[in-house]
C-alpha cells in the first residue's frame, strides 16, 4: 500500500484539524409558535425571575401573545426572552397585561396602535448586550413592520430590600421622567411612597434605564406587584420620540 505524500499528509491533518475546531455559538432571535419551544420559554422565565414555587411562568397572557426568543445555536438552549401584545391581538385596552394592574385607559388614543412588551429575560451568563441587542432589533422591526405608533410596558423594580431601594427609584422617576398629569394610569394597588434618603437614580434596573435613554416616559405612581416582590411602572414610548442613537434598531 503506498503511503500519503508530504502534501497529502498536510493536506489531511488540516481536513482533521477542521474537524476539531470548536464549532463557534451564535445567537438566533425569532418568533416562535411551537409549543415546546414556548413551555421551555416559560422554564427559563421562572428561573430567571426566581420563581422557585413553580416550575413554569405562565398567565393568560400567554395564550393570546407573540413568544421572541433568543437561542444559542450550539445548545439550543434559550438565553433571551419577551412577549409581544399588540393592538390586534388584544380586542380592549383591558386585554393588554398592564391593565390587570393599572386603568391605562387614559394613555389609549383612539386610532393608534399600541405593542405592549413584557416578561423580558435575559439569561445572567449572557448579559454582554448582544441577546438584549437582539430583541431590540425584532421589537424595532416589528414596529416598522406593523405600523406601530407606541411601545408600552411593565418595567418592574425589585423589592427584595423591603421596598426602600423602589420607593426612592420612583422618588426620582416622579420628578424627572412622569408623563402629564392627563396621561397617567392609576395603580390598583399602589406602592406607598415615603421621602427616603437614597437617591434613586444610581437604583434603577438596567431594562427600566435603557427605556428612559430610549424616550420613554413613566405613566404615574407604581403598582405593588406581591407576587414577584417588585413595584411596576408603565412605561410608554412614542415611536416619533425616540432618540436618534437607537433608531438603527428601527430600520
Amino acid at each position: 500500500m503506498t503511503g500519503l505524500s508530504q502534501d497529502q499528509t498536510q493536506t489531511s491533518l488540516a481536513y482533521i484539524g477542521s474537524l476539531t475546531k470548536p464549532l463557534e455559538s451564535k445567537l438566533i432571535a425569532c418568533f416562535t409558535k411551537d409549543p415546546d419551544e414556548i413551555y421551555r420559554a416559560q422554564v427559563f422565565r421562572a428561573n430567571v425571575f426566581n420563581l422557585t414555587e413553580i416550575s413554569h411562568d405562565k398567565d393568560p397572557f400567554d395564550d393570546i401573545c407573540l413568544h421572541l426568543i433568543v437561542k444559542d445555536s450550539l445548545s439550543n438552549s434559550i438565553v433571551g426572552y419577551s412577549r409581544i401584545i399588540t393592538s390586534d391581538l388584544a380586542a380592549s385596552p383591558d386585554e393588554f397585561y398592564s391593565a390587570s394592574e393599572f386603568d391605562i385607559t387614559p394613555i389609549i388614543k383612539p386610532n393608534c396602535r399600541y405593542m405592549e412588551i413584557g416578561r423580558t429575560s435575559v439569561d445572567p451568563n449572557y448579559r454582554s448586550g448582544a441577546v438584549i441587542g437582539l430583541i431590540w432589533s425584532q421589537i424595532g422591526q416589528f414596529m416598522n413592520e406593523h405600523r406601530i405608533d407606541y411601545l408600552m410596558g411593565c418595567a418592574s423594580i425589585s423589592m427584595q430590600d423591603g421596598g426602600a431601594k423602589a420607593i426612592a427609584v420612583v422618588n426620582y422617576l416622579r420628578e424627572n421622567h412622569f408623563t402629564d398629569s392627563n396621561s397617567r394610569t392609576t395603580p390598583k394597588i399602589p406602592l406607598p411612597q415615603f421621602d427616603i434618603n437614597i437617591d434613586g437614580k444610581q437604583h434603577v434596573p438596567a431594562l427600566l434605564k435603557t427605556y428612559l435613554r430610549m424616550g420613554a416616559k413613566v405613566c404615574g405612581e407604581a403598582f405593588l406587584d406581591h407576587d414577584f416582590n417588585v413595584a411596576d411602572v408603565v412605561i410608554l414610548l412614542a415611536k416619533k420620540d425616540i432618540k436618534p442613537r437607537y433608531l438603527r434598531h428601527f430600520s
